[in-house]
Formats: C-alpha cells, sequence, structure tokens
C-alpha cells in the first residue's frame, strides 16, 4: 500500500539510522526472535549501551524525569495514541492499514517541498494562488497575513437532548436519538457473562461539508468526555452520553493538542474566515469542564511554506505551541499571553510532544538541502530556551515520539524507518533491532486532513524498561492477527512477543500500575476491549471486554481513535465523511463501552 512521502514511518522491519561503519560488528536477534534483518536494512551498528552515541559530543544535562501522561487524557505514557502526526508530509491522509480488519481506501500523494514540515489539507486555490505568485516573483518575496481578533464570538448551548446527540449546530445536535439507545439496549441483551456494557452510541448528526470533517479528541476530563468537529466543541456524560454543554465556534476547527492541561482547558486551532481558502491562523481557548469559551487570538502565517504548512499543536504545562514547516509559536494557555516566536538561529521547532515536558522536533535550514537537517531538543517551555540538542543523522527526519519519558524516537528516511531512545539528558541510549517481523502504528497524522501531531501514535508504548510494539498482520489475511513485541531500552534487543487472540489484533496505548495495556480489535462476531500483559510477556489478560454482540458495530470504526479511563473505553472516528448527507449524519461517530 503505497503511502504519502512523509508520513506514516515505512511500515515495515526497521534498523539503524544509518548504514553501520565498515568492518562493524552487528548484533544478532536472541534465539527465537526470527531470521536476520531482511536486505538493505542495517541491524543496529551501536552496540552494548556503555558505546556512545554516534552523533559526537554529549548534549547538556537536563534530566526529565516526570513520568509523561499518554494523548486525551491518558494518565500514562505518552506513546500512543491517536497520532500525531509526522513531520516533512502534505498530501492527504494515509488510508488504514489492510490487514487489520479495516477497509482498504485509496490515497492521494502531492509531490513534497523539501523535509521538516507538514504540507496537508491545504485547498486548492490557496496552494494555486501561492505557488503563482511565488513563480510570478521569482520566489524572492514572502508571504503574510495578519489581522486583529474576530468579531465573531464562540457561543454556547446547554444540553436539551434526551441523549446522545451529533457533533455540529443546536438543531443537528438535538435530533431523535430514541433509535440509538434502543440499539445500544438490544446489544447489552445478547450480553454474555464477563462482557462489559455498551454504554451509548453516538451518530454524526451533522450536514458535513463536500469532504466530510476531521475529528479531533476524545478527551476525557473527569465525568465529560469531549469531542470536536467541523464547528462544534462538544462535552457528554461518560456514563449515558447526554451532552452536557456544546460551544459553537466561528469558524471550522483545524487543529488541537493531543492533551489539555492538567486542569482540563485547551486551545484549539480554528480558521479565520468560513470561506474554503481560509488559513488556520486562529486560536480558542476552551475551558473542557465547563464548555466556556476564552480568549482568542490571530498569529500570523508568513512565507510560502509557512501558509502551506499543517499545524501541529501540543501543551506543555501552561503553554501551547503552534507548530509550522517554519517555526512555532507558543503561548500561555490561561491567558494568552505570547511566550516566544521565530527562536535565535536558523534551526526552529516545527513540532512538540504534549506533557510536563517539552520535547521538539526542529529543523535546520540550509541553503544546500532545504530543511534536511533535524534535531530532537528540549525547550523550556516559558522561554523557548533549548536546554540540551540530539543532533538527528544528516538526511534522516523526526516521525513522532512514540513516548517522551523514556524519550522514544521514530525517525525516517524516504523508505528506511529507525527508532532510537535518548536518554533523559539527550544524549544516545540505543536503537531498537526489529528482526524478521513488519511493525505498524496508527497515528493521527495519517487520519487527518488538517492538523498533525507528534505525540499520538496507537501501536507503541514505553516504560522504564521496556518499548511496546505492534507487528501488522499479513495482508492477505482475512482473519488478521498480530503480536506485540518488547524491546530492551538498554539494548535495543526484543525480550519477548505476545500474540493476539485469533482473528484479533492488539496495539498497545499507555504502561499503567506497571502493566501494559491494549486495545483489543473487534473481531468477526469477537467482541474488542481492553488488554494487559505485565513486564515478563505470557498470554493477554482481558480488563474490559467489549460484548460479542457490539463487533459489528465496533468493526465500523475502522480509523478509530480509542480512550481508556476509570473502566471505560470509548471510540472515536478520526475523520467523518460519507456519499450523502444521510449517511454522514448516520455514521456512528462514537461509543463508549464499560461496566
Amino acid at each position: 500500500m503505497a503511502q504519502p512521502p512523509g508520513q506514516q514511518p515505512p511500515q515495515g522491519s526497521f534498523g539503524a539510522p544509518y548504514d553501520p561503519p565498515p568492518g562493524s560488528v552487528q548484533p544478532s536477534p536472541p534465539p527465537g526472535y526470527g531470521s536476520a534483518q531482511p536486505p538493505g536494512q542495517a541491524a543496529g551498528p551501536y552496540g552494548a549501551p556503555v558505546q556512545p552515541g554516534p552523533y559526537g559530543t554529549p548534549a547538556q544535562p537536563g534530566p526529565y524525569g516526570v513520568p509523561q501522561p499518554g494523548p486525551y487524557n491518558a494518565p500514562a505514557q505518552p506513546g500512543p495514541y491517536n497520532a500525531p502526526a509526522q513531520p516533512g508530509s502534505y498530501g492527504y491522509p494515509s488510508p488504514p492499514q489492510p490487514g487489520y480488519g479495516y477497509p482498504q481506501q485509496q490515497s492521494q500523494q502531492r509531490p513534497r517541498p523539501g523535509g521538516g514540515g507538514f504540507f496537508r489539507g491545504r485547498r486548492g486555490a490557496v496552494i494555486g494562488a501561492v505557488l503563482a505568485v511565488v513563480l510570478l516573483a521569482g520566489g524572492g518575496i514572502w508571504f503574510a497575513t495578519s489581522g486583529g481578533d474576530d468579531e465573531s464570538k464562540p457561543t454556547a448551548k446547554a444540553s436539551t437532548g434526551p441523549g446522545p446527540g451529533g457533533t455540529g449546530d443546536g438543531k443537528s445536535e438535538d435530533r431523535d436519538t430514541h433509535h440509538l439507545r434502543a440499539e445500544a439496549d438490544a446489544l447489552n441483551a445478547q450480553r454474555k457473562p464477563g462482557e462489559a456494557k455498551v454504554l451509548w452510541l453516538q451518530e454524526g448528526g451533522v450536514d458535513l461539508p463536500r469532504n466530510g470533517s476531521d475529528v479531533y479528541g476524545p478527551w476525557i476530563v473527569g465525568d465529560t468526555v469531549v469531542k470536536a468537529m467541523f464547528h462544534t466543541v462538544s462535552g457528554y456524560s461518560v456514563t449515558d452520553g447526554s451532552r452536557k454543554w456544546s460551544l459553537r465556534m466561528p469558524s471550522n476547527l483545524c487543529a488541537a493538542p493531543s492533551q489539555p492541561t492538567a486542569d482540563g482547558k485547551i486551545v484549539f486551532g480554528i480558521k479565520t474566515g468560513t470561506a474554503d481558502d481560509a488559513l488556520c491562523n486562529s486560536l480558542q481557548m476552551v475551558d473542557l469542564t465547563t464548555g466556556k469559551a476564552g480568549w482568542r487570538k490571530t498569529y500570523r502565517r508568513q512565507g510560502a511554506w509557512d501558509l502551506l504548512s499543517d499545524v501541529s499543536m501540543a501543551i506543555n504545562g501552561d503553554t501551547v505551541t503552534v507548530g509550522r514547516t517554519s517555526r512555532t509559536d507558543a503561548f500561555r494557555v490561561s491567558d494568552g499571553t505570547v511566550l516566544f516566536g521565530e527562536l535565535p538561529g536558523n534551526c526552529q521547532p516545527f513540532g512538540f510532544a504534549s506533557g510536563p515536558v517539552a520535547i521538539a522536533a526542529t529543523s535546520c535550514q540550509t541553503a544546500a538541502d532545504d530543511h534536511k537537517e533535524q534535531q530532537v531538543q528540549r525547550i523550556d517551555p516559558a522561554t523557548g530556551k533549548v536546554q540540551w540538542t540530539y543532533k538527528v543523522k544528516k538526511g534522516w527526519e523526526v516521525a513522532q515520539f512514540y513516548s517522551v519519558s523514556p524519550l522514544v524516537v521514530s525517525l525516517k528516511q524516504e523508505d528506511k524507518w529507525a527508532i532510537v531512545v535518548l536518554n533523559e539528558n539527550g544524549t544516545y541510549r540505543s536503537q531498537l533491532v526489529g528482526g524478521a517481523d513488519d511493525y505498524g502504528t496508527k497515528c493521527g497524522g495519517d487520519l487527518l486532513t488538517e492538523g498533525k501531531n507528534l505525540d499520538n501514535c496507537l501501536g507503541a508504548a514505553a516504560d522504564d524498561r521496556t518499548v511496546y510494539l505492534a507487528t501488522k498482520p499479513p495482508e492477505d489475511d482475512l482473519t488478521p492477527t498480530n503480536k506485540v513485541v518488547a524491546f530492551d531500552l538498554n539494548t535495543g534487543q526484543a525480550k519477548w512477543k505476545a500474540a493476539a487472540p485469533a482473528g484479533q489484533t492488539l496495539m498497545p496505548m499507555r504502561v499503567e500500575g506497571g502493566r501494559l495495556l491494549m486495545y483489543l480489535a473487534a473481531g468477526k462476531n469477537k467482541g474488542g476491549g481492553i488488554a494487559s500483559l505485565p513486564p515478563t510477556g505470557g498470554t493477554p489478560q482481558m480488563v474490559l471486554r467489549h460484548p460479542a454482540a457490539a463487533a459489528t458495530v465496533e468493526r465500523g470504526f475502522f480509523d478509530s481513535r480509542v480512550a481508556y479511563q476509570n473502566g471505560r473505553c470509548f471510540l472515536t472516528h478520526a475523520r467523518i465523511s460519507g456519499i450523502d448527507d444521510e449517511d454522514e449524519k448516520s455514521m456512528k461517530s462514537m461509543a463508549g463501552f464499560g461496566s
């Protein structure tokens, strides 16, 4: 399956970030871990953990051992989910991966103007106009847009619907949803012993634009689960799905961080205006607990690549960052104060990972290769001061942060893929040795047409000793099954494998309470759920088993995001679109499972 350049890292075995030096000794996979590396993929030149890193002098110390919460309000490691987004791409999202039980779709590809950015989802009119002016000017001018705050303000609506509703305007959200309650009750009536309930189901309920709409979230804040779509942000009761509040934005949403602040605040990217070519250059703060709107600002997009770039957003403490291909702007979440913009020098961050520590991917402009030198940096989120730097081998790009504590970085180079583990001070620790297996993660940037974060992948997780990755099931398997592989952080070697139940796939989410939590996808006549494994591996144990009667509904979430907290699991689509208006309105947009 073709992947748009710069999106999902190559979906196969991964190896070293560069070819090993001549005559170097390559470590062998441990017994029972499969065959040698496939041709053309180095097995790992870094050696034992005491060997110095390959990229020169040690970085400046700067420990950041704070446990990193997972995306979408998950209380543990950020590894996974839901994606975010790889730098260096623009084009439409990669289709869901065949072999995971999801229908294969045709992806679209566009040429790429250089690494280190995310040029995806911009309307053809903007692209044509900008490129035309660039050509007419001989490439010698830069573009800027500016303006004050839009006069229109977000408007809140209290809940009036009897149950779960769509996410759109007030009228759409109050459509009759009794049939959804009846459907959930019918599924629950068929539950088997040990199975959880279908708490509630929700439909899109909105007449969307021609190409559909991205869905942001879900975020769980107390007893409220929040999602955002089109031009509305809505909060729902985790227990019965009733709408608690709804906030209408002045224009369409175009980006959002993977996590809110510790007290439930978030800043959304919204478009300035409603035209098809409107820029994503406005920010709106929202309190996810109450549904009340806070400050709003418009920031400047300058330069051709900035205008074409998608936005990567993250929250670190009380700072929200808005990264693009050529720079990042930072604002204080609580009051909107500008904290920093373009940093000194020619290396600029283009995306951060959310969490208590600000880890950034940066790109260095050079005349010779146009943004081909990249770095991983720890940056003070309040000042923009760089605290340490890890230089990525030239020609490689930062694709994802699978975890921040420990720091696990996915790197890519055309058809190559490497996963590197860094120490707390930014020095090299190890790289993973993939063996003969193929691996696959599902990241938000592959599923959205706009917005492109670096910290929300499903299928990878880490704790203080181990990195966990999901393998890809065979693409020609009609009943796909995969494995979870555990890698030692110090050596990069595989320690053990655990197989998913027959006909189902496991995707690591995070480590919690010393156990790996994984999403078990539904199979034919088999419910999904949340499973766990101890650090020593073994047979996965179910933490929450979804009812088999709801397998068809659950399998309909083929590009789903997964949020699990306090014994409840929520599935949402990353994007909703349909063949006609009624199809969009009736498409399941969220499902809740629990006791």
